[in-house]
């Protein structure tokens, strides 16, 4: 199964569900997709949305995916890796007013070059993510609660 996760943000990411049905029309999508799609409306025949799920629900639709379509949120995109899963993140955009502005490419850019993720730059090259993803080992997530419980170390002396 595939989980697309679009947020909570309240502008709507259509472009990216424009895209996963492209693939799934092309024949290169074949598994089940589920979406959690926030604010962004789309109808498909081909897709089970769902526009608000609770957490507990979130966490075993995580669970029973294979991969994760994300956008460009850093709690999404936890949640996934911290989990194991193979995750392709793509950001909103601010010139689509898909976002305030851009940041998202940054937290992409950082999870990708940490070998967690398959970031993109554009929704454009899904399908070549796709075919990227099914060999795609990810690195293992691990918190950095070292340096974090080191920095309160030194400042209570």
């Amino acid at each position: 199964m595939i989980l697309v996760t679009l947020g909570t943000q309240n502008n709507s990411f259509h472009r990216l569900l424009e895209e996963v049905q492209k693939n799934i029309d092309n024949g290169k999508i074949k598994e089940e997709v589920v979406v959690q799609s926030g604010y962004t409306k789309f109808n498909s025949p081909n897709m089970k949305i769902l526009d608000e799920v609770p957490q507990d629900e979130f966490a075993k639709l995580v669970d029973k995916a294979d991969v994760i379509i994300t956008h460009g949120g850093v709690g999404s995109i936890i949640t996934a890796i911290t989990k194991g899963k193979k995750v392709i993140a793509v950001p909103r955009l601010g010139k689509y007013n898909e976002h305030v502005n851009d940041h998202q490419v940054e937290i992409i850019e950082s999870f990708n070059e940490k070998g967690y993720i398959i970031g993109l730059h554009d929704v454009s090259e899904l399908g070549e993510a796709l075919d990227k993803v099914k060999n795609f080992i990810p690195q293992k997530y691990v918190k950095n609660t070292g340096k974090i419980l080191k920095i309160v170390e030194d400042f209570i002396g």
